[in-house]
Parts: structure tokens; C-alpha cells; sequence
């Protein structure tokens, strides 16, 4: 019997029995992680060590080891953000609208768990606890395959969270994971029709596609991240250099960071020098338009595909627009729908961008990197989609429920 099947059936057995049981009991399991997370640090710090030293001895990326470092800052947070979702309300059984036919029936819709639920990811340790989290609190089973990069944190996180779980008798297999690296049991995952309700896939644009194109379970596909930033001519410039930054800088593994930057004409010869001196500065390597190339000689020119590429590192695309329209039909061009930006003290410009733009998160005068579960009040989230059935934006509880339809009647035939 293959990992899968086995741990598929679990699952089924845990949705069942994870429908029924009461927000006071979910919550309670939250907690109970939470804590286990804390009194366990030290042990997960070890074992996303082991996964460090294997990563850095296959060369990984710097900004591709920042998404697997764990540090105690970072458990924290993960601790506190299943206390959030616990003290957020249940959405299971909330009623969504009431209907009264002129036959007499009651019809009722109320929000129910989608089942089983799983989840493909790569070398972010954090998305294993979010998704135990998200996927407990709306009585979800949920089977995790994180990337082998991240195979010692994984285990033990889910290993702490499962005796945590034990120990307050909760549903057993309500969190599962696949500990084989194969890439074969990915692929028979995403197949996986008799067992799992809902495949999530998050990571790289490689990974994304190739659960969409290979899935014949239902996919919510997460997004890839080719998100900008556009100065327009009245903005004020060291807002809209304060926001750059954050969003390029802070953290540029993620897929809310900033990938390209769109100055307007007007302003580009006085903006784009204190954008590369600011940006210099934190090792942001920049790559520019002819344009951008005559104000600043020293950085790279920009090939075709830089336009549309998701870098997840110091790397910024730059190009000098002639105004609103040319910004907005270049997005249209080479955004991914996931988060755009307008730095603009221009209200009717400002308007036109968010009306549009078709992203799953718009922004005036602030960053990208708000595009988050937690930084939403969500708690937590399960990813960001970019697609435009079932969910869109930062994925919270609702969005990982379904509804069903109670009909009250006494006795109508149709």
C-alpha cells in the first residue's frame, strides 16, 4: 500500500469525525499546538538545522535558505498565529442566507469543511504549521507534502503537533504528512481523487504549473508573484521610496515582494537616482529600460523576459512609462493578477488603478507585502490565489469551507 493510500484513507476516517466536533474543541487544539511549538523549540531549531546544513551544502540560494531558516522569532510567530486563528470565529455552520418558497420549504445554506485537503509546498516551514492551523480550525483533514529541502523541520513540527493533539485525545490523522522525498508520490498525490477534496500548491512558478497541468484533483491555484510597484508623476517621492523599498527589501523570497518598479516620465530623472541609491545600498541589483539606462548608466539593461519574471531575490526590473495608461496596459501585459501598487496623491488616478487593474490585491500609497493572511487579520493563511473560482487573494477559514443547502419541508412533492 502506497503512502498515499494509506494516509489518504486516515484522512477520509478524520474529515468524518473533524465535521462534527465543536468550535470549543478546535480551538482548545490550537492552543495546545501553540504551546507544544514553544516548549519544543529547541528541538524543531535542530532539526531545521540538519535541513540548513544540507541546503548550504547543495548551494542553495541565500534567499531560498531565508524561506527555510527557522530562528526562535520565527516559531513565535507561528505559535501566534494559530492563537489567532483560534480566537477567530468558527465558520463552520454559519449561516449564509435563508430562503422561504411560497411551497412552504425552508431552505437554509450553511458553510461546511471541504473535506480532505492537501497541500503540495516547497522549503517554507511555516506554511506546515498555517495549514495544520487553518485546515484544524474549519475541520479539515489535511495531508502535507513539503519540499524534501525542508524534510527534518517538517517531520518534527508535525510530529509535535501530533502529540499535541494526542495528548488532548483530539481526531487522530487530522494532520498527516508525506515523508517520502519521491517525486513520484507528488505525482500520484495529485491524482489522488478517491481521497483528497482539494489540492493547494505553493511555492514557485515550476511547482504551480506542474500541479495545474498534471492534477486531476480540483486545484486552488496559488500565485506566482510578478508584482509592481508604479510611481505616478504627483506622488510623493519619499513615501513612494519608503514603499519601494519595503516592498522589494523586506523580505524578497516572498511572493508579495515587489519585482518591478514603473516611474513616470515626468519625474523619472529626479525619482529613478534616489530608487538606485537607496536600493543600491541593501544590494538590490537593478534592471532598466533604455530609458532608465540614460538616467542611470551603471546597471543592467533589461532582456524581454525580465518583464515578466517572478525573481524572488535582490533583483528589480525598471522601466520609465509615459503615464497611467502605459503603466497599466504593461501590467495588464506582464502582471500575474496577484498584487499591484499606485503611489499617487492623484485621487482620480489612483481610482482608474484600482478599477483597472485585475489583481487579486490593489494597492494605493501602501506596499505589496501587506498581501497576507495574518496581516489581513486572517490569522493565518493557506496561500494567496490568483484564479477567480472558489477564492481569490489571501486564502483564510472561509475560503477553505464549502456550503451545503438544509431544505425543511412537510411533505411537498414536486
Amino acid at each position: 500500500m502506497s503512502e498515499i493510500t494509506l494516509k489518504g484513507s486516515l484522512a477520509k476516517t478524520a474529515a468524518i469525525q473533524l465535521a462534527l466536533v465543536s468550535p470549543q474543541q478546535k480551538n482548545e487544539a490550537l492552543r495546545s499546538i501553540a504551546n507544544a511549538l514553544i516548549d519544543n523549540f529547541e528541538k524543531i531549531l535542530s532539526a531545521n538545522q540538519l535541513d540548513i546544513n544540507d541546503a548550504q551544502a547543495n548551494g542553495i540560494s541565500g534567499t531560498l535558505l531565508d524561506r527555510l531558516r527557522l530562528d526562535i522569532g520565527r516559531i513565535e510567530d507561528m505559535a501566534q498565529g494559530l492563537i489567532q486563528i483560534s480566537e477567530l470565529s468558527d465558520p463552520i455552520g454559519e449561516l449564509v442566507q435563508t430562503i422561504d418558497r411560497p411551497n412552504g420549504l425552508h431552505i437554509r445554506q450553511i458553510r461546511v469543511p471541504l473535506g480532505v485537503i492537501g497541500i503540495i509546498y516547497e522549503a517554507r516551514p511555516n506554511v506546515t504549521v498555517d495549514a495544520a492551523g487553518l485546515c484544524l480550525k474549519t475541520g479539515n483533514a489535511v495531508i502535507l507534502r513539503g519540499g524534501k529541502e525542508a524534510l527534518h523541520t517538517n517531520k518534527t513540527l508535525v510530529e509535535i503537533i501530533n502529540q499535541a493533539l494526542l495528548d488532548i485525545n483530539f481526531v487522530p490523522n487530522t494532520i498527516q504528512l508525506i515523508e517520502n522525498p519521491d517525486r513520484q508520490i507528488a505525482n500520484e498525490m495529485m491524482k489522488a481523487n478517491e481521497y483528497l477534496d482539494v489540492l493547494i500548491p505553493r511555492g514557485g512558478a515550476g511547482l504551480i504549473q506542474a500541479v495545474v497541468e498534471n492534477a486531476t484533483v480540483p486545484v486552488i491555484e496559488t500565485g506566482v508573484g510578478n508584482c509592481h510597484v508604479y510611481v505616478e508623476k504627483s506622488a510623493d517621492q519619499d513615501m513612494a521610496l519608503a514603499i519601494l523599498v519595503n516592498a522589494k527589501v523586506s523580505r524578497p523570497s516572498v511572493c508579495n515582494a515587489a519585482e518591478s518598479l514603473l516611474v513616470d516620465r515626468e519625474i523619472a530623472r529626479e525619482f529613478l537616482p534616489k530608487a538606485y541609491e537607496a536600493l543600491s545600498l541593501l544590494k538590490v541589483e537593478l534592471r532598466g529600460c533604455d530609458e532608465t539606462i540614460k538616467i542611470l548608466p551603471a546597471i543592467q539593461h533589461a532582456e524581454l523576459e525580465d518583464w515578466g519574471r517572478e525573481y524572488l531575490d535582490l533583483i528589480l526590473s525598471v522601466k520609465v512609462v509615459s503615464g497611467i495608461d502605459e503603466a497599466i496596459q504593461h501590467i495588464r501585459t506582464y502582471g500575474t493578477k496577484h498584487s499591484e501598487a499606485i503611489v499617487t496623491k492623484d485621487e482620480t488616478f489612483a481610482q482608474r488603478f484600482l478599477n483597472e487593474i485585475d489583481a487579486a490585491a490593489v494597492y494605493v500609497n501602501a506596499s505589496t507585502r501587506f498581501t497576507d493572511g495574518f496581516e489581513f487579520g486572517f490569522g493565518a493563511e493557506i496561500g494567496i490565489s490568483t484564479q477567480k473560482l472558489h477564492a481569490r487573494g489571501p486564502m483564510g477559514l472561509k475560503e477553505l469551507t464549502s456550503t451545503k443547502y438544509i431544505i425543511r419541508g412537510n411533505g411537498q412533492v414536486r
